[in-house]
Protein backbone atom coordinates (compact mmCIF):
# COMPACT_ATOMS: atom_id res chain seq x y z
CA UNK A 1 0.00 0.00 0.00
CA UNK A 2 1.41 3.36 -0.97
CA UNK A 3 0.99 6.52 0.99
CA UNK A 4 0.41 10.17 0.11
CA UNK A 5 2.80 12.31 2.10
CA UNK A 6 0.61 15.27 3.00
CA UNK A 7 0.04 17.31 6.13
CA UNK A 8 -3.42 18.74 6.83
CA UNK A 9 -6.26 18.71 9.44
CA UNK A 10 -7.13 15.63 9.30
CA UNK A 11 -7.37 13.00 5.92
CA UNK A 12 -4.77 1.82 5.70
CA UNK A 13 -7.12 1.22 3.08
CA UNK A 14 -8.64 -2.22 3.74
CA UNK A 15 -9.67 -4.88 1.28
CA UNK A 16 -7.22 -4.01 -1.46
CA UNK A 17 -4.09 -2.16 -2.48
CA UNK A 18 -4.33 1.61 -2.73
CA UNK A 19 -2.12 3.13 -5.42
CA UNK A 20 -1.32 6.75 -4.69
CA UNK A 21 0.94 9.46 -5.99
CA UNK A 22 3.82 10.09 -3.60
CA UNK A 23 4.15 13.79 -2.95
CA UNK A 24 7.39 15.56 -2.10
CA UNK A 25 6.74 18.69 -0.07
CA UNK A 26 10.33 19.93 0.14
CA UNK A 27 10.71 22.01 -3.01
CA UNK A 28 7.16 23.33 -2.92
CA UNK A 29 7.40 24.39 0.69
CA UNK A 30 10.65 26.26 0.16
CA UNK A 31 9.19 28.39 -2.63
CA UNK A 32 5.66 28.89 -1.33
CA UNK A 33 6.30 32.11 0.57
CA UNK A 34 8.22 33.98 -2.13
CA UNK A 35 6.36 37.05 -3.29
CA UNK A 36 2.95 35.63 -2.46
CA UNK A 37 1.49 39.06 -1.78
CA UNK A 38 2.64 40.60 -5.06
CA UNK A 39 0.58 38.63 -7.57
CA UNK A 40 -2.96 39.78 -8.31
CA UNK A 41 -5.01 36.71 -7.51
CA UNK A 42 -8.80 36.62 -7.75
CA UNK A 43 -11.44 34.23 -6.48
CA UNK A 44 -11.89 33.13 -10.08
CA UNK A 45 -8.18 32.29 -10.27
CA UNK A 46 -8.48 30.24 -7.07
CA UNK A 47 -11.48 28.32 -8.42
CA UNK A 48 -9.84 27.59 -11.79
CA UNK A 49 -6.51 26.50 -10.35
CA UNK A 50 -8.18 24.46 -7.61
CA UNK A 51 -10.15 22.60 -10.27
CA UNK A 52 -6.96 21.89 -12.22
CA UNK A 53 -5.10 20.75 -9.11
CA UNK A 54 -7.92 18.43 -8.06
CA UNK A 55 -8.20 16.98 -11.57
CA UNK A 56 -4.47 16.20 -11.38
CA UNK A 57 -4.87 14.55 -7.97
CA UNK A 58 -7.88 12.56 -9.18
CA UNK A 59 -5.81 11.28 -12.08
CA UNK A 60 -2.90 10.31 -9.84
CA UNK A 61 -4.71 8.59 -6.98
CA UNK A 62 -7.02 5.60 -6.78
CA UNK A 63 -10.63 6.80 -6.44
CA UNK A 64 -13.31 4.61 -4.90
CA UNK A 65 -15.82 3.57 -7.55
CA UNK A 66 -19.59 4.00 -7.28
CA UNK A 67 -20.10 0.50 -5.82
CA UNK A 68 -17.25 0.77 -3.33
CA UNK A 69 -18.36 0.74 0.35
CA UNK A 70 -16.48 3.98 0.96
CA UNK A 71 -18.32 5.76 -1.84
CA UNK A 72 -21.66 4.39 -0.72
CA UNK A 73 -21.03 5.55 2.83
CA UNK A 74 -19.95 9.05 1.78
CA UNK A 75 -22.97 9.33 -0.52
CA UNK A 76 -25.26 8.29 2.32
CA UNK A 77 -23.72 10.84 4.66
CA UNK A 78 -23.03 13.73 2.35
CA UNK A 79 -25.21 13.17 -0.70
CA UNK A 80 -27.80 15.67 0.51
CA UNK A 81 -25.17 18.41 0.63
CA UNK A 82 -24.91 19.21 -3.06
CA UNK A 83 -24.59 22.83 -2.02
CA UNK A 84 -23.54 24.45 1.23
CA UNK A 85 -23.68 28.15 1.96
CA UNK A 86 -23.82 28.96 -1.77
CA UNK A 87 -20.95 26.62 -2.66
CA UNK A 88 -21.60 23.85 -5.20
CA UNK A 89 -19.91 20.70 -3.93
CA UNK A 90 -18.55 17.54 -5.52
CA UNK A 91 -16.97 14.76 -3.48
CA UNK A 92 -14.94 11.58 -3.88
CA UNK A 93 -12.97 9.12 -1.75
CA UNK A 94 -9.25 8.49 -2.24
CA UNK A 95 -8.21 4.92 -1.43
CA UNK A 96 -4.96 5.83 0.29
CA UNK A 97 -3.29 5.14 3.62
CA UNK A 98 -3.01 8.71 4.90
CA UNK A 99 -5.63 10.02 7.31
CA UNK A 100 -6.86 13.22 5.71
CA UNK A 101 -9.57 15.26 4.00
CA UNK A 102 -9.62 18.55 2.14
CA UNK A 103 -11.92 20.97 0.33
CA UNK A 104 -11.00 23.41 -2.44
CA UNK A 105 -12.22 26.73 -3.78
CA UNK A 106 -13.98 25.01 -6.71
CA UNK A 107 -16.15 23.02 -4.28
CA UNK A 108 -14.22 19.76 -4.54
CA UNK A 109 -14.26 17.71 -1.34
CA UNK A 110 -11.94 14.73 -1.11
CA UNK A 111 -12.05 12.32 1.83
CA UNK A 112 -9.34 9.72 2.40
CA UNK A 113 -10.47 6.15 3.08
CA UNK A 114 -8.31 5.82 6.20
CA UNK A 115 -10.07 8.79 7.76
CA UNK A 116 -13.37 7.04 7.15
CA UNK A 117 -11.99 3.94 8.85
CA UNK A 118 -11.55 5.70 12.20
CA UNK A 119 -14.33 8.31 12.26
CA UNK A 120 -18.03 7.77 12.90
CA UNK A 121 -20.58 9.32 10.57
CA UNK A 122 -21.05 12.50 12.60
CA UNK A 123 -17.32 12.82 13.20
CA UNK A 124 -16.70 12.69 9.45
CA UNK A 125 -19.34 15.35 8.87
CA UNK A 126 -17.72 17.66 11.41
CA UNK A 127 -14.36 17.30 9.67
CA UNK A 128 -15.86 17.97 6.24
CA UNK A 129 -17.67 20.98 7.72
CA UNK A 130 -14.34 22.29 8.98
CA UNK A 131 -12.77 21.98 5.53
CA UNK A 132 -15.73 23.72 3.90
CA UNK A 133 -15.24 26.48 6.47
CA UNK A 134 -11.74 27.06 5.14
CA UNK A 135 -13.22 27.50 1.65
CA UNK A 136 -15.97 29.88 2.75
CA UNK A 137 -13.49 31.93 4.77
CA UNK A 138 -11.22 32.10 1.68
CA UNK A 139 -8.34 30.43 3.50
CA UNK A 140 -8.05 28.01 0.59
CA UNK A 141 -7.71 30.96 -1.78
CA UNK A 142 -4.59 32.07 0.06
CA UNK A 143 -3.28 28.50 0.10
CA UNK A 144 -3.86 28.12 -3.65
CA UNK A 145 -2.12 31.41 -4.36
CA UNK A 146 0.96 30.26 -2.47
CA UNK A 147 0.80 26.86 -4.17
CA UNK A 148 0.66 28.50 -7.60
CA UNK A 149 3.62 30.70 -6.74
CA UNK A 150 5.59 27.65 -5.67
CA UNK A 151 4.74 25.67 -8.81
CA UNK A 152 5.54 28.58 -11.10
CA UNK A 153 8.79 29.23 -9.19
CA UNK A 154 7.95 32.94 -8.93
CA UNK A 155 9.65 35.35 -6.63
CA UNK A 156 8.40 38.80 -5.64
CA UNK A 157 9.98 40.58 -8.60
CA UNK A 158 8.54 38.33 -11.29
CA UNK A 159 5.16 38.03 -9.63
CA UNK A 160 4.56 41.75 -9.46
CA UNK A 161 4.06 42.04 -13.22
CA UNK A 162 2.68 38.59 -14.05
CA UNK A 163 -0.88 37.33 -14.18
CA UNK A 164 -1.89 33.79 -13.45
CA UNK A 165 -0.84 31.63 -16.38
CA UNK A 166 -1.53 28.03 -17.35
CA UNK A 167 0.79 25.47 -15.77
CA UNK A 168 2.50 22.46 -17.28
CA UNK A 169 1.70 18.92 -16.17
CA UNK A 170 4.71 18.81 -13.84
CA UNK A 171 3.84 22.23 -12.42
CA UNK A 172 0.27 21.06 -11.77
CA UNK A 173 1.71 18.25 -9.68
CA UNK A 174 3.86 20.68 -7.72
CA UNK A 175 0.88 22.99 -7.22
CA UNK A 176 -1.26 20.14 -5.91
CA UNK A 177 1.61 19.11 -3.67
CA UNK A 178 1.99 22.60 -2.23
CA UNK A 179 -1.77 23.07 -1.83
CA UNK A 180 -2.05 19.86 0.20
CA UNK A 181 0.92 20.88 2.31
CA UNK A 182 -0.54 24.29 3.15
CA UNK A 183 -1.02 25.22 6.78
CA UNK A 184 -3.41 27.79 8.19
CA UNK A 185 -3.01 30.32 10.96
CA UNK A 186 -4.37 29.68 14.43
CA UNK A 187 -7.07 32.30 13.74
CA UNK A 188 -8.08 30.61 10.48
CA UNK A 189 -8.27 27.23 12.21
CA UNK A 190 -10.41 28.71 14.97
CA UNK A 191 -12.77 30.27 12.45
CA UNK A 192 -13.05 26.99 10.52
CA UNK A 193 -13.80 25.20 13.80
CA UNK A 194 -16.57 27.71 14.44
CA UNK A 195 -17.95 27.16 10.95
CA UNK A 196 -17.94 23.38 11.46
CA UNK A 197 -19.79 23.71 14.77
CA UNK A 198 -22.54 25.80 13.15
CA UNK A 199 -22.60 23.44 10.14
CA UNK A 200 -23.41 20.62 12.55
CA UNK A 201 -26.09 22.65 14.32
CA UNK A 202 -27.61 23.89 11.06
CA UNK A 203 -28.19 20.34 9.83
CA UNK A 204 -29.21 18.87 13.20
CA UNK A 205 -26.08 16.75 13.57
CA UNK A 206 -24.58 16.00 16.95
CA UNK A 207 -22.10 18.79 17.74
CA UNK A 208 -20.35 16.57 20.30
CA UNK A 209 -19.00 14.65 17.29
CA UNK A 210 -16.58 17.52 16.67
CA UNK A 211 -15.24 17.02 20.20
CA UNK A 212 -14.79 13.29 19.57
CA UNK A 213 -13.06 13.90 16.23
CA UNK A 214 -10.52 16.24 17.81
CA UNK A 215 -9.87 13.75 20.59
CA UNK A 216 -9.19 11.02 18.02
CA UNK A 217 -6.81 13.30 16.13
CA UNK A 218 -5.01 13.98 19.38
CA UNK A 219 -4.60 10.26 20.00
CA UNK A 220 -3.17 9.81 16.52
CA UNK A 221 -0.77 12.74 16.63
CA UNK A 222 0.50 11.91 20.12
CA UNK A 223 0.93 8.23 19.44
CA UNK A 224 -0.70 7.60 22.79
CA UNK A 225 -3.12 5.04 21.37
CA UNK A 226 -1.50 2.70 18.87
CA UNK A 227 -3.92 0.67 16.81
CA UNK A 228 -2.76 -2.05 14.46
CA UNK A 229 -3.65 -1.31 10.84
CA UNK A 230 -3.78 2.48 11.18
CA UNK A 231 -1.05 4.91 10.22
CA UNK A 232 0.01 7.52 12.73
CA UNK A 233 -1.20 10.89 11.44
CA UNK A 234 1.19 13.77 10.90
CA UNK A 235 -0.87 16.90 11.35
CA UNK A 236 -0.23 20.61 10.90
CA UNK A 237 -3.15 21.28 13.25
CA UNK A 238 -1.78 21.50 16.78
CA UNK A 239 -3.63 21.54 20.10
CA UNK A 240 -6.37 19.07 19.18
CA UNK A 241 -7.18 18.55 22.86
CA UNK A 242 -7.55 22.30 23.40
CA UNK A 243 -9.83 22.56 20.38
CA UNK A 244 -11.90 19.66 21.67
CA UNK A 245 -12.34 21.53 24.94
CA UNK A 246 -13.51 24.61 23.04
CA UNK A 247 -16.23 22.51 21.41
CA UNK A 248 -17.21 21.09 24.79
CA UNK A 249 -17.42 24.56 26.36
CA UNK A 250 -19.60 25.89 23.55
CA UNK A 251 -21.88 22.85 23.60
CA UNK A 252 -22.27 23.12 27.38
CA UNK A 253 -23.16 26.81 27.11
CA UNK A 254 -25.84 25.98 24.53
CA UNK A 255 -27.21 22.97 26.40
CA UNK A 256 -26.06 20.57 23.67
CA UNK A 257 -23.38 18.69 25.56
CA UNK A 258 -23.73 14.95 26.09
CA UNK A 259 -20.82 13.18 27.73
CA UNK A 260 -19.38 10.82 25.09
CA UNK A 261 -17.41 8.83 27.66
CA UNK A 262 -13.92 7.65 26.79
CA UNK A 263 -12.93 8.42 23.21
CA UNK A 264 -10.71 5.78 21.60
CA UNK A 265 -9.61 4.79 18.13
CA UNK A 266 -11.49 1.79 16.72
CA UNK A 267 -9.69 -1.51 16.43
CA UNK A 268 -11.50 -2.42 13.22
CA UNK A 269 -12.36 -0.12 10.29
CA UNK A 270 -15.69 1.70 10.51
CA UNK A 271 -16.09 1.32 6.75
CA UNK A 272 -16.04 -2.21 5.36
Amino acid sequence: MKKIFVILIVAASFGGVAHAQKFNLGKAASAASKGASALTFTNEDAVRLSKEAVEWMDANNEIAGPDNPYTKRLERLFGKHQTQDGLALNYKVYLVSDINAFACADGSVRVFSSLMDIMTDDELLSIIGHEIGHVKNEDTKDAMKNAYMAAAAMDAASASSDKVQALSESQLGEMANAMLGASHSRKQESQADEYAYHFMKQHDYNVVAAYRAFRKLSLLSSGGDKVSGFEKMLSSHPDSDKRAEEVKKKAQEEGLWEDPGTVALPTTPLTD
